[in-house]
C-alpha cells in the first residue's frame, strides 16, 4: 500500500555489506530530488534496529550478506506492523534468492548496475505503492522453480485463490498479468477506487501484504499452463 504522498520526501535506509557501495548509493540518492537517506546498515541483523531508529519509507536491501542475508531480513521486516517497503539489490536478475525475497514481501528488485535514474524511479514507485517487477521477469524467476515443486505450489496456490469471489479472482488474475489499477478498471468496466477496494480485500483474504505476492501466487496457480 502507498506510504507517501506526491509531495512527501521518501526516506531510505541502505543495507549492504560493502561500504563502498553504501557510500556510492548514499551520494547518489542524497542528490536525488524527493529522496532522503536516513541511515545505513551493513548486515541483516542490524536492519530492525535501524528501521526502529530511522522509520524509513523504503529499504534498499542487499540479497547476499554475511550474518543474516537479505532474504531473512526481508522476511522478518515485512512481518512487522507498518513495515517499510523493501527493494532487493542483486547482482543477477536470475538470482534464485530474489524469488524468495519477493515471496517474503519485497516490492521488487533492482540490479546493482542499474542506472541511477532508474534506481531513483524504483524507490519513488514502491513508496507510492507500485511494485518494481515486470511480468517477464516474474516468469523467468518462476521458471527456476524445480518441476517437482511446481505441482505442489500449483495446487496450494489454487486452493488459496479459491477463497476469492469471481470478481476478486478476475482482479487477482489481472494483477498477475502486471496490469495497473487503471488498466484493470478499463478491462473489467470498474472504477479505479473499486479496483483498489478489491485489491485490498484480496490482500486481506489471502493474508498477503503487496501486489507482488498476489502476482506470484497467480503465477504459481498457472504453473505448467501454456503461455
Amino acid at each position: 500500500m502507498a506510504r507517501v504522498t506526491d509531495t512527501d520526501q521518501v526516506s531510505v535506509l541502505i543495507v549492504d555489506d560493502d561500504p563502498l557501495l553504501r557510500t556510492g548509493l548514499r551520494m547518489m540518492l542524497d542528490g536525488a530530488e524527493g529522496i532522503r537517506v536516513v541511515g545505513e546498515a551493513a548486515d541483516g541483523t542490524e536492519v530492525e534496529n535501524e528501521v526502529r531508529r530511522t522509520a524509513p519509507d523504503v529499504v534498499l536491501m542487499d540479497i547476499r550478506m554475511p550474518g543474516m542475508d537479505g532474504l531473512a531480513a526481508t522476511r522478518r521486516l515485512r512481518s512487522r506492523q507498518s513495515a517499510p517497503e523493501v527493494i532487493v539489490l542483486t547482482t543477477f536478475d536470475a538470482d534464485s534468492h530474489v524469488l524468495g525475497a519477493l515471496r517474503a514481501g519485497a516490492a521488487g528488485f533492482v540490479l546493482k548496475d542499474t542506472s541511477p535514474p532508474e534506481i531513483v524511479a524504483a524507490i519513488h514507485r514502491v513508496a507510492h505503492g507500485d511494485p518494481v517487477l515486470s511480468p517477464s521477469v516474474t516468469r523467468r524467476l518462476m521458471n527456476r522453480v524445480a518441476e517437482s515443486d511446481q505441482d505442489r505450489r500449483r495446487r496450494q496456490a489454487q486452493d488459496r485463490l479459491a477463497v476469492l469471489n469471481e470478481r476478486e479472482r478476475a482482479v487477482a488474475d489481472a494483477v498477475g498479468s502486471g496490469k495497473s489499477n487503471a488498466e484493470i478498471a478499463a478491462d473489467l468496466y470498474l472504477g479505479v477506487p473499486t479496483v483498489k477496494t478489491h485489491v485490498s480485500n484480496i490482500l486481506t483474504k489471502l493474508d498477503l501484504n503487496n501486489r507482488v505476492q498476489v502476482a506470484l501466487l497467480v503465477h504459481d496457480a498457472r504453473a505448467g499452463e501454456p503461455e
